[in-house]
């Protein structure tokens, strides 16, 4: 069993800078794309897209409300981590266009890679006591106090999240962010076990 707290500090840097990379061009591949994902990332993208506004400046303002909730509820050490793991991948989100540009993706494709990079960046900070912020804080405290799979919470508010997107985008874009969100949740939910890692 791997506890978070039992982590180095370069552990912790490397665990968390691979996450935020992984993360980092995922959103890339899903601004790219013009698609939304759930969760924060898709509340963030629908504002961005409506309202012409940076991605990565409004990703940090819709994370940031939660960490509060995240420190009085899951603990200074978890809400710091988080604060530094949401600054940075939005900081290298900024930064990222300037050093990798894309040509052509399959739409498919696009769906299906962004989907795994989210999932495999979500485990990455898990597993090392810190989280991607906003409303993954509140399923995170769920799996951790019922059990119930944090994939599968994160599942059933996409449900709601893509029938609000569905008033701004195309159909298309719409189907394809929908199943990289699916694999995102089940990626999360088969991987994210509770009798192996420990959230907090």
């Amino acid at each position: 069993m791997t506890d978070p707290a039992h982590h180095s500090l370069i552990e912790d840097l490397q665990g968390l800078g691979f996450g935020v990379c992984m993360a980092a061009v995922g959103m890339h591949v899903l601004t790219f794309m013009g698609f939304v994902a759930g969760q924060t990332t898709g509340v963030a993208a629908l504002i961005a897209y409506g309202f012409g506004l940076p991605f990565p400046a409004v990703y940090f303002a819709v994370s940031a409300p939660f960490l509060w909730f995240g420190w009085r509820r899951m603990g200074a050490r978890f809400a710091l981590k988080t604060l530094l793991t949401v600054a940075a991948l939005s900081l290298l989100t900024a930064l990222l266009p300037r050093w990798l540009g894309f040509s052509h993706i399959h739409p498919a494709f696009a769906a299906l890679l962004f989907g795994v990079l989210f999932g495999i960046a979500a485990l990455a900070v898990v597993r090392h006591g810190s989280s991607f912020g906003g409303i993954s804080i509140l399923w995170l405290l769920l799996q951790d106090r019922s059990g119930f799979p944090a994939g599968y919470a994160q599942l059933a508010f996409d449900v709601v999240l893509f029938a609000v997107s569905a008033l701004m985008l195309e159909t298309g874009p719409l189907l394809w962010s929908f199943a990289g969100a699916v694999v995102f949740n089940l990626f999360l939910a088969i991987n994210h076990r509770r009798d192996r890692y420990i959230a907090t």
